[in-house]
C-alpha cells in the first residue's frame, strides 16, 4: 500500500475517533429535547464562532471553488465575496431571531413563523424548504467525500463505498450527540478547513515559483486567451459586462459572470444563513456575544482573506503547474509542469471533465516529499465537506420531529420520544441524501443548484418577523410559494422537466435566486397591502414591540441609519453588482499588463479593495449599528419549558 494512503487512513481514523467521542459525550449530556436539538441553548462563544464558520463554508469552498476560478478566472472569483454576503444575512437576522427564540421558547423556525403568522401551513412550508435544502446539499457533500476518498486512495475504495462508509460515521455522531456534538466537531472542522486551504495555496505558490512568476503567468495567460468578453478582454481577467440577453441553448459571450449574475449568485449564497437550519443555530446560543465576531472577524475578514489570496492562487495558479495544456504549449518557460504525470499530459478539464479534480492534484504534489502531509490535507478536505452536512442533518431532523410529528401526530411526545424521533429523522435525511447521490449524480447536481436558492427565499418571512410587521400571513405564504416556483423554472432542472424553450437556465444572466426573490418579495408586498387586518397586526406587534424595547438604537445612533443604508447599497452595487464592471480597467487595462497599477490585474485589485471595504461595512453594521451586539436591556423567557408548549 502506498505511503500516502497509509497516512491518509491513519489520520482519518484519528479524525473519526474525535467525531465519535463528541457524539458519545453529547449523548450523555442530552437529558432533554432542548439539550439534543439546541445543545441546551448553551453553545459558548468560541464554539459558535468556529462552528458557524465551518457550517457556512462547506466542502465547496475547499474543493469546488478553486476549480471554477481555474476555469472562469477572476470574474468567478467575485464569488469569494460570499465570505461577506453569507454572514450579512446573519447580521440582518440572527440577533433578532435569538431574542425571539429566547423570549418565546421556540425550538425551530417553523414554530416561530407559525406562531407569528398563526398558520400551520407556513410551518409545513418551512420544513419543505429545510428538506429540499438539506437533502441535495448533504448529498453533494457526501458524494464529494466518496469521490475524494476514491481519488486519494488510488481507487482502493469506490466512490459509492467511500460515500456510504463516511456517511455512517457522520450519522453516528450526529444522531447520537445532537447539535452539541455537531458544534464541537465543527470547531475542529473549521480549523482544518481554513488551515488546509492556506497550506494548499502555499504549495501551489511555491511550485509556481513565487508571486512574481504567478503575475507573469497571468499576464501571458490573458494574452493567449481565445474566450473574450464583448469588449475584447480575456475572460480570465474581466467580467463580460453588466447583463446579457442569452438565447435558450446558447452561452453568454465571455462567460456567464456578468455584474448582475455575480450579484444574484451572491443572493443565492446568502440563502445559507437564511435557511431554516441557521435559525436553529441562533436559538442554540447562550447569548448573542459570538454573532458579531463570527460575522466580522472569522468570516468576512478571516475567510475573506483566505479566499482572496490562497484560493485565488490555487485556482488561477494551476494554469502554470501543468493543468492547462494550451498554456503549457504557448509558454513552456512559464509553466512548472508538476501536474503533468498525474494528468497524463492532458488538460485537467479534458482529463476529468470537471474542475473538482484540481485540489486533489494539488494535494498530490506532496505525495513524494511529504506523504504524511497528503494524509493531513485529505482529512482537511474531508472535514470541510462534512462540516455543513452534519449541521443540516441535525437541524432538519429536529424540524421533522417538532414541526411535523409533535405538532400533528404526537403532540404529547415527551423528551425521550422527541430525541428518538430526532435521531430517526437524521437517519431518514441521510438515507434520502445517499439514495439520491447513489442513484443519479446528475440529478444530485441539478437538485444542488436549487438548494441555496431555495434557502434565500426565506428572506421575506424573516424580514417580516424581525423587522417589518407590514408583511402578512397571506403575502408571505403566497410569496414563498411563488419564489420557490420561480427558482425551479429558472434552474436547469425546471427547464428540463417542463421542456421550457423560451428561456434557458438563469435568463438575462440573472441567477435563479434573483428571479425567485423578485417574485417572492413582489407578491408578498402586493398581497400584504390588500390583506391587512387589525387583529393580525395587534398579534404581530407583541413581537415587534418586544424587539423595539430591547434592540432599538439610541437616538444618537439613529442618525447613522441613512449613512449605513447608503454604504451598504453602494457596496452591493459596486463591489458585487453591476458597478463591478469598473473593476475591469480602473487599475490598468486588461489588454496591457504594463499598465497594471499595483502589478496585478485591475479586477483582482478591485476585489481586494472591496473585500476590505466589505469588512468595514460588516463592522459598522454588526458593532456600530448594534445589529449583532447584546440587547440594550435584559429580558426573561416567557416559558421555562424550552418550547415544549409549541
Amino acid at each position: 500500500m502506498d505511503a500516502k494512503v497509509i497516512w491518509l487512513l491513519v489520520f482519518v481514523v484519528l479524525y473519526w475517533a474525535y467525531c465519535v467521542y463528541w457524539g458519545v459525550k453529547g449523548h450523555f449530556q442530552a437529558k432533554t429535547a432542548s439539550d439534543y436539538f439546541l445543545a441546551g441553548r448553551g453553545i459558548s462563544i468560541w464554539v459558535f464562532i468556529l462552528a458557524a464558520t465551518a457550517t457556512s463554508f462547506s466542502g465547496w469552498t475547499f474543493m469546488g471553488h478553486p476549480g471554477l476560478i481555474y476555469r472562469d478566472g477572476f470574474p468567478y472569483a467575485y464569488a469569494s465575496f460570499y465570505a461577506i454576503t453569507i454572514p450579512f444575512t446573519g447580521v440582518m437576522f440572527l440577533k433578532r431571531q435569538w431574542m425571539i427564540g429566547k423570549r418565546f421558547g421556540f425550538v425551530t423556525p417553523g414554530e416561530m413563523l407559525s406562531d407569528y403568522f398563526r398558520s400551520d401551513f407556513i410551518r409545513v412550508l418551512v420544513v419543505l424548504v429545510a428538506l429540499v435544502f438539506s437533502v441535495p446539499y448533504l448529498g453533494i457533500q457526501l458524494r464529494a467525500s466518496g469521490f475524494l476518498f476514491n481519488v486519494l486512495t488510488d481507487g482502493l475504495l469506490g466512490v459509492e463505498v467511500g460515500m456510504w462508509l463516511l456517511s455512517a460515521v457522520v450519522f453516528i455522531y450526529v444522531a447520537t450527540g445532537g447539535l452539541r456534538a455537531v458544534a464541537y466537531v465543527d470547531t475542529m472542522q473549521c480549523i482544518l478547513l481554513a488551515g488546509g486551504i492556506m497550506v494548499i495555496g502555499v504549495i501551489a505558490l511555491v511550485n509556481i515559483g513565487g508571486f512574481g512568476a504567478l503575475i507573469d503567468g497571468i499576464a501571458a495567460l490573458s494574452q493567449i486567451d481565445e474566450k473574450l468578453t464583448p469588449d475584447g478582454y480575456s475572460h480570465y481577467i474581466a467580467i463580460p459586462g453588466v447583463i446579457q440577453y442569452v438565447k435558450s441553448g446558447t452561452q453568454a459571450i465571455g462567460g456567464a459572470w456578468t455584474g448582475i449574475m455575480v450579484l444574484t449568485y451572491m443572493f443565492a449564497l446568502m440563502g445559507i444563513q437564511s435557511a431554516p437550519a441557521f435559525t436553529m443555530w441562533s436559538f442554540s446560543n447562550k447569548s448573542v456575544e459570538p454573532f458579531a465576531p463570527q460575522q466580522v472577524w472569522a468570516s468576512a475578514f478571516g475567510i475573506g482573506l483566505i479566499l482572496m489570496g490562497f484560493t485565488a492562487v490555487q485556482g488561477i495558479g494551476a494554469h502554470f503547474l501543468g493543468a492547462d495544456l494550451a498554456m503549457l504549449n504557448a509558454h513552456p518557460e512559464l509553466v512548472n509542469n508538476v501536474m503533468g504525470s498525474g494528468l497524463n499530459g492532458q488538460d485537467i478539464m479534458e482529463t476529468t471533465g470537471k474542475q473538482g479534480m484540481l485540489v486533489p492534484q494539488l494535494i498530490y504534489l506532496m505525495a513524494d516529499a511529504a506523504p504524511w502531509l497528503v494524509g493531513i490535507l485529505s482529512v482537511c478536505a474531508l472535514a470541510a465537506m462534512q462540516s455543513t452536512g452534519a449541521a443540516y442533518m441535525s437541524t432538519a431532523g429536529g424540524m421533522l420531529t417538532r414541526d411535523i410529528v409533535k405538532r400533528f401526530i404526537m403532540p404529547n411526545a415527551n423528551h425521550n420520544i422527541q430525541k428518538i424521533l430526532g435521531r430517526t429523522g437524521v437517519g431518514i435525511i441521510v438515507l434520502a441524501a445517499l439514495l439520491v447521490a447513489t442513484v443519479s449524480s446528475d440529478a444530485l447536481v441539478l437538485l444542488g443548484g436549487l438548494a441555496v436558492a431555495y434557502g434565500f427565499q426565506m428572506w421575506p418571512s424573516l424580514i417580516a418577523v424581525c423587522w417589518w410587521p407590514f408583511l402578512t400571513r397571506a403575502g408571505v405564504t403566497l410569496g414563498l410559494v411563488a419564489g420557490l416556483i420561480a427558482v425551479t423554472l429558472t434552474e436547469k432542472m425546471g427547464t428540463d422537466w417542463f421542456g421550457i424553450t423560451a428561456w434557458g437556465r438563469w435568463p438575462l444572466t440573472i441567477h435563479s435566486a434573483g428571479w425567485g426573490i423578485i417574485f417572492n418579495l413582489g407578491i408578498a408586498i402586493i398581497v400584504s397591502y390588500f390583506t391587512q387586518t387589525e387583529e393580525d397586526t395587534n398579534h404581530k406587534m407583541k413581537f415587534h414591540n418586544f424587539l423595539r424595547d430591547h434592540a432599538s438604537l439610541s437616538s444618537e445612533k439613529r442618525r447613522l441609519i441613512p449613512t449605513a443604508v447608503i454604504i451598504t447599497l453602494l457596496w452591493f452595487f459596486f463591489g458585487i453588482g453591476p458597478g463591478a464592471v469598473i473593476g475591469n480597467w480602473i487599475f490598468g487595462s486588461p489588454l496591457d499588463p504594463n499598465t497594471w497599477v499595483f502589478g496585478i490585474p485591475s479586477i483582482w485589485a478591485w476585489q481586494i479593495l472591496f473585500w476590505l471595504l466589505g469588512v468595514y461595512m460588516m463592522w459598522m453594521l454588526a458593532y456600530k449599528m448594534e445589529m449583532s451586539t447584546p440587547p440594550n436591556k435584559s429580558f426573561e423567557a416567557l416559558t421555562d419549558d424550552i418550547g415544549d408548549n409549541k
